[in-house]
């Protein structure tokens, strides 16, 4: 009988989990899709395309498994709470505990999985995807120009109306910049991006330019008849992209790693940055027990059949911790705060007062 019920159970909860986190996660990769078909609507390489997608799903995934786990929690236990189903197995003389042995069972593994992505492979992959990006600037530099959307390259600030296939642009606007003032103001209604792969150069070409010059004792307006062009190694700018000098694009080994030579540097603000960065991905992983802790005595005392009041909860309860941990970034350089130590106080009042509940439940 209790093997059966186990069942019962574990089979609720793991078709309930499945199609929550099918839905959470396209949610959150939605945008990251649109950016797919934008980049092969480009010309971009659509293997290419669906490669940055498929390295920045495990990072989705990491935040969607324990939702999900959440969201399956409140709305199988609700459910069964307000059919009566747990006080009848009680009344079996069942257990709470047994009752929801598989789904920790279950929980304990979705937090090794998340575990295992926080570590390794999500900052492998996160890393990866920039890769993908910076590729794809190299071999498709006509993607980077966006209307609307200003792109910068050394002392250049490029801004576009918009952008046909064959390189024209229309209203163009090009800023030449001196630290953090304007120095340049060149626009023109309409030019031509030519690139040279082989150098990694781009040209744009201008027609009818209005310049204006920025200087101590004025402002000088400079219309330009006919042709004029800037030149671009949009090479250079790629090249000098590094990202694996932050800390979320490192897997655990390299993290200890780095953390072991500042420790030696004496460097307290990179220790506590490193620290709070690898606290941060041990209490995401562990996300799945707390929200099981906390939301299985809430779903049973709510004891409510409508999906809404369970996605309600689900949505309050991963949105207070996952603030809470995330928050901790804010005082990650400053040591005397201790935010590494921090990242674990929301944690762990759900997991104690989960823990409190569920067996003070379990003595009724």
């Amino acid at each position: 009988m209790l093997k059966t019920l186990n069942w019962y159970i574990a089979k609720n909860f793991l078709v309930t989990f499945l199609a929550a986190i099918g839905v959470l996660t396209f949610g959150m990769t939605g945008a990251r899709l649109l950016k797919v078909f934008e980049y092969i609507s480009e010309g971009v390489d659509s293997s290419a395309a669906f490669k940055f997608l498929l390295y920045v799903l495990p990072v989705a995934l990491s935040y969607t498994i324990p939702w999900a786990a959440l969201v399956a929690i409140m709305l199988v236990f609700g459910r069964l709470s307000a059919d009566n189903e747990i006080t009848a197995m009680r009344a079996c003389g069942v257990s709470i505990l047994q009752i929801v042995a598989p789904i920790i069972a279950i929980t304990f593994g979705l937090s090794c999985i998340c575990l295992y992505i926080q570590m390794d492979v999500g900052p492998t992959n996160l890393a990866k995807s920039k890769d993908v990006i910076k590729m794809v600037a190299l071999e498709s530099p006509m993607a980077l120009f966006k209307p609307g959307i200003p792109q910068q390259f050394d002392d250049l600030i490029i801004l576009i109306d918009s952008k046909e296939d064959d390189g024209t642009i229309r209203g163009v606007q090009i800023y030449r910049m001196e630290g953090n003032e304007v120095k340049q103001d060149i626009s023109a209604s309409v030019g031509w991006i030519k690139v040279d792969a082989k150098s990694q150069k781009l040209k744009i070409e201008l027609e009818n330019t209005v310049i204006i010059d920025y200087m101590k004792d004025g402002i000088q307006e400079r219309p330009t008849a006919g042709h004029s062009s800037i030149e671009i190694e949009y090479g250079k700018r790629m090249e000098q992209i590094s990202i694996m000098k932050r800390d979320k694009f490192e897997n655990f080994r390299a993290l200890y790693a780095r953390s072991v030579i500042e420790r030696q540097r004496g460097d307290r603000k990179r220790i506590c940055e490193i620290e709070t960065e690898l606290n941060q991905r041990v209490v995401m992983a562990l996300s799945p027990i707390a929200f099981l802790l906390l939301g299985l005595p809430m779903a049973i005392r709510t004891s409510r059949r409508e999906t809404s009041v369970g996605l309600f909860m689900s949505v309050l309860l991963a949105g207070i911790y996952f603030c809470a941990i995330l928050g901790a970034n804010v005082l990650r350089s400053v040591p005397q705060a201790f935010p590494q130590y921090i990242v674990w106080i929301v944690p762990i009042l759900y997991q104690a007062f989960g823990a409190y509940y569920i067996f003070h439940m379990a003595k009724r």
